[in-house]
């Protein structure tokens, strides 16, 4: 039997056996979910009703993620799937689905603060290191900015930029360790994306606390 989202053949409400009248109609049809996981794009398209498309992903490595305070957005690579409230069997199989939370590569973002603030959030040894490892494995190289070749009246637009900015201490941590936390806002089964926002404030405050509590029961 295929699936089917109709309730004829579930029992009524006094307990008792719906009789069947008809046959089963297309509107009422329904489909083997996508498992959209991590992995390098791969795509596939479904038509619906009315000749329409849907986009079904089945393998996702990036997404446009939103830095809420900071009214930007970049193209990040996610890096792995960390927690999710529906089941941990979703965060072993690194399954891509909404309200998923997902560690993703900070780049981009240091990359926006670099350029706009002036603010360098490299750590030298750690850059050298992973550059060192990207050139053996042929990855490409995150472009850079080097906030000291400035010019003058940059410097300036940084200075005045700077006296009302204010950053979040949780997210300039992360920002350092070059991973950041967000959560996943699109349907990677329905649009084939995996887009959102990043972590912040009390909402960060609350993951960061699940992620360390499951850390403590693994030990």
């Amino acid at each position: 039997m295929g699936l089917v989202r109709s309730r004829l053949h579930k029992l009524k409400v006094t307990g008792g056996k719906t009789k069947i009248h008809r046959k089963r109609r297309a509107h009422e049809l329904g489909r083997l979910p996508g498992n959209a996981r991590m992995g390098a794009r791969r795509v596939t398209s479904v038509r619906v009703r009315g000749g329409h498309f849907k986009v079904r992903a089945l393998r996702l490595d990036t997404g446009n993620f939103a830095w809420g305070s900071e009214g930007v957005s970049s193209r990040a690579r996610i890096l792995d799937v960390v927690y999710n409230a529906t089941s941990n069997e979703l965060v072993r199989t690194k399954s891509l689905v909404k309200n998923c939370i997902v560690s993703i590569d900070a780049a981009p973002f240091k990359l926006f603060l670099a350029k706009h603030y002036g603010v360098s959030m490299e750590n030298k040894k750690a850059s050298a290191a992973s550059a060192a490892k990207d050139k053996k494995a042929k990855k490409a190289v995150a472009p850079k900015f080097d906030v000291n070749k400035a010019s003058a009246s940059l410097k300036r637009k940084w200075a005045f930029r700077n006296k009302s900015h204010k950053m979040e201490k949780a997210i300039e941590e992360q920002l350092k360790m070059g991973r950041v936390l967000a959560r996943v806002s699109t349907r990677p089964g329905q649009h084939g994306r995996a887009d959102g926002v990043l972590l912040e404030g009390a909402e960060l405050q609350f993951y960061q606390k699940k992620l360390d509590s499951k850390k403590k029961n693994k030990k």
